[in-house]
């Protein structure tokens, strides 16, 4: 099977998965409401086909479909999205394939900017953006530039030195987050939350919030995809090939962080994400970042939006923090590729 096909059969199975895993979700938490319904109900709010529908649905079923599942399946698809891209590129210009934003302490950053703003300019917009999400990209821009540069004084930015350098650097700043929550009082729920990282009580003003921040990050991530394949083969090989590697870095850095930023600056910390899903599209796709960005995109999506059901479901009637759930899975994968890569470098 040549790779086109095969990149045409992968988008089509995710889609696939995407539109049936929609209708799953929409139906499916503390209270249950019949596919049937749940279809009937999605139709009644298309035009010119609405008018046509036999309402046999209570007015609280729609509710529940329409203001409280619909934008939270959305925003976890956004947010999957939007953290898998930006592992994508994080490990492409670190060509390391443990760099993610949780890793690399872009999402420890966000969370600092994001609590910064809470405290201190909530309310307040800077450059026409609310505080929250301008903080939580400057958080995670900076502590991505910090990690890089720690990683890189001994001369050469390897992936221990990289992993180091992230863990210690979110570390400190998960201290300084605690710090900010000791003295917050009655803000210290809200802190929290983005400590936890959930969808609980999200609706279509966080879509609304996230969207064009997550736009503006996915396009500018893809305008790079070709000079991140050649600075796969090394900074000199793409430099002599006509590759800005500084600029490259610079708009991919930035890319990321906002992608990354945007989605703390609604979702909190939900870890590990950009970590799994490049993986696993990896192996299935191969390493050519034009197929494996957008293709990331869609898994990721698909996959925080089914972890969000399920963390719904779980200790139902209440909610178990998806950030948890996504944690559970992807500490031990992390230590499995962590594992994996030690002993290949061991024999190198």
């Amino acid at each position: 099977m040549d790779l086109k096909n095969k990149g045409t059969k992968i988008y089509a199975l995710l889609l696939v998965l995407i539109l049936l895993g929609s209708f799953a979700s929409l139906g499916t938490g503390a209270v249950n409401v019949p596919l049937s319904k749940t279809l009937k109900i999605m139709a009644s709010q298309i035009p010119g086909i609405g008018a046509g529908v036999v309402s046999d649905w209570s007015p609280s079923q729609e509710v529940i479909i329409l203001n409280l599942r619909l934008p939270r399946i959305i925003l976890a698809f956004l947010i999957g999205a939007e953290l898998s891209a930006a592992g994508v590129i994080y490990q492409g210009i670190f060509r390391n394939p443990l760099a993610d934003p949780y890793i690399i302490g872009a999402s420890a950053g966000a969370s600092l900017g994001a609590a910064l703003a809470i405290l201190l300019f909530q309310g307040v917009k800077v450059i026409g953006v609310g505080s929250v999400p301008f903080f939580a990209f400057l958080g995670a821009l900076l502590t991505v530039i910090i990690v890089y540069v720690i990683a890189g004084i001994a001369g050469r930015t390897n992936s221990h030195t990289l992993l180091l350098a992230g863990i210690a650097v979110s570390s400190f700043i998960s201290a300084l987050v605690s710090f900010l929550m000791y003295f917050s009082d009655q803000k210290l729920q809200h802190i929290y939350f983005w400590l936890l990282g959930s969808f609980s009580s999200q609706g279509w003003k966080e879509v609304y919030l996230n969207l064009p921040y997550g736009i503006l990050g996915f396009l500018l991530g893809m305008w790079n995809l070709r000079s991140l394949n050649i600075l796969q083969l090394g900074e000199d090989t793409a430099f002599f090939t006509g590759v800005d590697v500084e600029l490259l870095k610079r708009l991919s850095l930035a890319a990321a962080s906002l992608l990354t930023a945007s989605a703390v600056a609604v979702s909190g910390i939900i870890g590990f994400v950009g970590l799994i899903i490049p993986h696993i599209m990896r192996m299935l796709a191969g390493p050519d970042h034009r197929r494996l960005y957008p293709m990331s995109a869609l898994a990721g999506g698909l996959y925080l939006m089914l972890a969000d059901t399920v963390s719904r479901m779980v200790i139902a009637p209440t909610e178990l923090p998806v950030g948890i759930l996504t944690a559970l899975f992807g500490g031990p994968f992390f230590l499995y590729l962590l594992l994996k890569k030690s002993k290949r470098d061991y024999r190198l």
